[in-house]
C-alpha cells in the first residue's frame, strides 16, 4: 500500500559537483508519510524516482541559508539522517516562503515518527509534543544541525576551503536584536521590544521614532557616534521587507537614499557574506569626500517569523581602500524585522534599523552635525521602505530572492580569498551559547476535556502562587568539595563563580498547561558544590573519570551527582564543568525519571535558561533569557554511573548556538553570566518545574583554565 502524500511540488536541486562548480535543476519533489523523493517531472503511477530518503525520527532539516549560482540566490535546505551522513537530499527555492513551507512539512513528518519512537521507548513521554508546523514559533528537533557534510555531488563543502559551517553570527558581529528580558517578548506591544533605560527618544522624523543609546563606552574612538535606531511600521510581510533589505541592485535606489553602489566581495556561507558598499551622503559633497564600507553581513530567521540582519566592518584583501573614498567603520548595525498583527487585512511589520558608525576623516571629530546628519540619512531608509510598499496595493506573487553581483570575478572563487577569513568570522563555529531559536515559549498543549472543565470550574478561583513551595532539606557539607575555579559571593568578584538565586529565573507554574503562566523558580533541587574550568588540545569527555573530582568525592560520601560538562570547541578546547550534588533522588520524581530514563527522554526534556545580568547591552540582547531545550539544540552525551549522571554538552554540534557564544567568548572577561538547568515538565502531574541548580560565572579569564591530568578511577571507567 502506498504512503499518503503529505506535500509535493517543484523545487530546485542545488549542489556542487566534484570539480567545484555549483548547479541547479528544477525537480519535482514528493513528500510522503515515510519518504522524500524527487523526479525529473511530475511522476506517473509506479514511476521510479531519481533519489529517495526514508524519513524517520533520526532525520533532520538543516537550514543552509542563501547560496549564489551565477548571480542568482536560492534558499537551500538539506534533509539528512543523523546516523548516516550519506543519506541526504539537498533542495532549494527561489523564494523563502516556499522553502519555509517545505521545511515545516518535512519537520512535521519527522516529528510524527520521533514522537511514535519515543512513545514506544518511554512511558513518560508527554502528550503535548507537536512540531513547529502547528505554530510559527515552536522549535522542532529537526532544527538541530549536522556536524558533518555529506561528501557527494550535492555537498558544497570543499576540503581545501575554509568555510564556516554554522549559521550563528561571527563573533565580531554584535547581535543587538535580542531582547533583554524574555518577558518583553510576550507583550502585545512589540514597540517595547527594547529596554527604555538604555535608549531615549531623540526625535520623530518622517513618521519614524529615532532613538539614541544612553550608554557611554570608553573603548571606542571619539569620532565613533553613539548607536542610533529608527523604528517604524511597514505594511508588508517580513519576507518582502527582508528580500528588499538583502538586495544590492537597482531596486535599492528606490527606497534607500544613502545607497550609491553595493557588491558581493565574498560568500562565506549561506548566512554570512562580505559586502562592499558606497554611501551617498549629501553633507557638503563639494568639500567632504564620499564614504565607503567593507563589512560582514549575517542574517537569520527566528522561529516567530522575524528576520535579523547584522552588520560589522572588517578588512578583506579583495576589498582594499578605494581611490577617492574614505573607508568608514561600522561598529554595530543592521535590521530587526518583526511581524505585527494585520490591520484591515493588510500585513504589518515593525522594522528597526540600528547603526553605530565612525565616518572617519579629519572633520568628524570637530563637526558633530556631520556625523548625526549622515546617520539620520542612513536610518531614513526605514521610511523609504514604508513608502515603497505603500505605492503597491497588491503583491500576490512571492518575491524572488535578490540578485547579488560579485565585486570581481575572482573574489568568490579565489581559494586565497577563502583562506584569509580572519578569526572574527571563521572561529564563530567554535564558540557558542544557547539562544532562543530552540525556545519552548510557544509550545501548544493538548489538554483532556475533563481536565479543562475542572480547571475552568475550580482552578480559576485559586490564587496563583508567586513562587514554588520550598520544602526543607538537609544541608550538605560543602567544605570537602573543590574545583579549580574559585567561589566568590562578592558581586564584584572576577574569574569566579557563585550560586545564582533561583528566583531570578521564571519556570512553568502548576497551571502552565492551561494558562501558560510562569513563576519564580525558588529553591534548587541540588547543591552546586564545585566548578572546574579546563582546556586541552582535544575535546574533554567523561570528566567524572578524573580521580579526585567533586563527583567522585560525592560518591565516596554516598551522595548523587549530576555533572554538566559544557564543551566549547576551537583551536583550544575548553570545558566548564558544574557539579550538582544531592543526598538522594526522590523515587518517582521527574528528576529521578530523567536520570534513569533513556537518552531520547533526556534529550526531549533537558532545558537551559541563560541570562547576562552584567555586560554590554549588545551581548545581553544577544544571549537573552529565553528557556531553551538543550538536548534539541546541541548534541548531548549522557554517561550514567553508579552514583552520577554526566551530561557532555557539545556546543560545537549546533550551527545556531555557535555564533552567540562566539560573540560572548570575545568579551567574556567583561560579562557576568547566569545559567539555570532543569528538566522540562509537560504534564499537570509533573508541574510545577523545579531547577536542578543555577550558577553565576563572573568575568571569566580564558587563561585561567587548566589542562586536567586524567588519572582514571577504575570505578568510573
Amino acid at each position: 500500500m502506498s504512503s499518503k502524500v503529505v506535500y509535493e511540488g517543484w523545487m530546485v536541486r542545488y549542489g556542487r559537483r566534484k570539480i567545484g562548480r555549483s548547479f541547479i535543476h528544477m525537480r519535482y519533489f514528493v513528500l510522503e508519510s515515510r519518504l522524500l523523493a524527487y523526479y525529473k517531472r511530475k511522476p506517473q503511477v509506479n514511476q521510479v524516482p531519481i533519489k529517495t530518503l526514508l524519513i524517520d525520527g533520526n532525520c533532520r532539516v538543516e537550514d543552509r541559508g542563501l547560496k549564489t549560482h551565477h548571480g542568482h540566490m536560492v534558499y537551500v535546505l538539506s534533509v539528512y539522517n543523523k546516523k548516516d551522513k550519506y543519506l541526504r537530499i539537498t533542495m532549494a527555492a527561489f523564494n523563502i516562503q516556499e522553502a519555509l513551507v517545505w521545511k515545516e512539512k518535512i519537520e512535521y513528518v519527522i516529528d510524527q515518527h520521533q514522537g511514535s519512537q519515543a512513545a514506544n521507548g518511554n512511558k513518560y513521554v508527554s502528550f503535548e509534543y507537536k512540531s513547529g508546523m502547528d505554530n510559527g514559533r515552536t522549535a522542532s528537533s529537526s532544527d538541530r544541525e549536522s556536524q558533518f557534510s555529506a561528501q557527494e555531488d550535492e555537498d558544497d563543502t570543499h576540503p581545501n576551503l575554509l568555510r564556516r559551517t554554522t549559521i550563528g553570527p561571527p563573533e565580531s558581529i554584535f547581535d543587538w536584536t535580542r531582547e533583554l528580558d524574555s518577558e518583553l517578548s510576550n507583550q502585545s506591544n512589540n514597540n517595547q521590544a527594547f529596554s527604555r533605560k538604555h535608549w531615549r527618544l531623540l526625535q520623530c522624523q518622517n513618521g519614524l521614532r529615532i532613538f539614541e543609546e544612553l550608554l557611554e563606552v570608553d573603548y571606542l574612538p571619539r569620532s565613533c557616534s553613539r548607536a542610533m535606531k529608527a523604528v517604524g511600521v511597514v505594511e508588508a510581510t517580513c519576507e518582502e521587507i527582508f528580500e528588499l533589505v538583502m538586495s544590492m541592485d537597482g531596486t535599492r535606489f528606490e527606497w534607500d537614499c544613502s545607497f550609491q553602489y553595493g557588491s558581493l566581495v565574498e560568500e562565506v556561507d549561506g548566512h554570512t557574506a562580505v559586502l562592499y558598499h558606497r554611501l551617498q551622503l549629501d553633507w557638503f559633497p563639494m568639500v567632504v569626500w564620499p564614504r565607503d564600507l567593507c563589512y560582514v553581513r549575517y542574517w537569520r530567521r527566528n522561529d516567530d517569523g522575524s528576520y535579523v540582519v547584522l552588520f560589522r566592518s572588517r578588512e578583506h584583501e579583495n576589498c582594499g581602500p578605494q581611490p577617492g573614498y574614505v573607508r568608514a567603520h561600522i561598529e554595530s548595525g543592521g535590521f530587526n524585522i518583526s511581524p505585527l498583527k494585520p490591520r484591515n487585512g493588510r500585513p504589518r511589520t515593525q522594522v528597526q534599523h540600528l547603526m553605530q558608525i565612525d565616518l572617519k576623516g579629519w572633520g568628524v571629530g570637530y563637526v558633530s552635525s556631520f556625523q548625526q546628519h549622515c546617520l539620520l540619512q542612513v536610518l531614513n531608509s526605514v521610511a523609504g521602505l514604508r513608502e515603497w510598499f505603500s505605492q503597491t496595493d497588491e503583491r500576490n506573487a512571492p518575491p524572488r530572492i535578490p540578485v547579488m553581483v560579485n565585486m570581481s570575478s575572482a573574489s568568490v572563487s579565489s581559494r586565497k580569498g577563502q583562506k584569509m577569513l580572519d578569526s572574527s568570522v571563521s572561529s564563530a563555529n567554535r564558540n557558542s551559547v544557547m539562544m532562543d531559536e530552540y525556545s519552548d515559549e510557544d509550545e501548544e498543549f493538548q489538554i483532556a476535556e475533563a481536565e479543562q472543565e475542572a480547571y475552568q470550574n475550580g482552578i480559576q478561583s485559586d490564587v496563583k502562587r508567586t513562587a514554588v513551595e520550598e520544602e526543607p532539606a538537609d544541608q550538605i557539607d560543602l567544605s570537602c568539595f573543590s574545583g579549580n575555579l574559585r567561589r566568590d559571593n562578592n558581586d564584584k568578584g572576577r574569574d569566579c563563580w557563585t550560586i545564582s538565586d533561583g528566583n531570578n529565573f521564571r519556570v512553568r507554574s502548576k497551571h502552565f498547561c492551561y494558562d501558560k503562566t510562569k513563576i519564580p523558580a525558588g529553591k534548587h533541587l541540588m547543591d552546586l558544590v564545585a566548578v572546574d574550568w579546563f582546556k586541552d588540545t582535544k575535546r574533554m569527555d567523561h570528566v567524572v573519570r578524573r580521580q579526585g573530582c567533586a563527583a567522585q568525592v560525592a560518591t565516596e560520601k554516598g551522595l548523587f551527582s549530576i555533572v554538566f560538562n559544557l564543551q566549547v570547541p576551537g583551536s583550544t578546547h575548553y570545558s566548564m564543568v558544574f557539579y550538582f550534588v544531592t543526598k538522594q533522588l526522590v523515587p518517582g520524581s521527574l528528576l529521578q525519571r530523567f536520570v534513569d530514563g533513556d537518552d531520547e527522554f533526556r534529550t526531549s526534556r533537558l532545558k537551559l535558561i541563560p541570562s547576562v545580568p552584567k555586560g554590554s547591552w549588545i551581548v545581553r540582547q544577544s544571549v537573552g533569557s529565553t528557556p531553551c531545550l538543550l538536548g534539541k539544540a546541541v548534541d548531548c552525551n549522557y554517561i550514567r554511573g553508579p552514583k552520577y549522571l554526566e551530561i557532555d554538552v557539545d556546543i560545537g554540534s549546533s550551527t545556531v548556538a555557535n555564533g552567540v557564544l562566539g560573540l560572548v567568548t570575545g568579551v567574556i572577561t567583561t560579562l557576568v553570566v547566569d545559567m539555570a538547568f532543569l528538566v522540562q515538565a509537560n504534564t499537570t502531574d509533573e508541574l510545577p518545574e523545579r531547577l536542578i541548580g543555577a550558577v553565576r560565572v563572573s568575568h571569566i579569564e580564558l587563561k585561567s583554565a587548566i589542562t586536567p591530568k586524567l588519572e582514571v578511577d577504575p570505578s568510573t571507567s
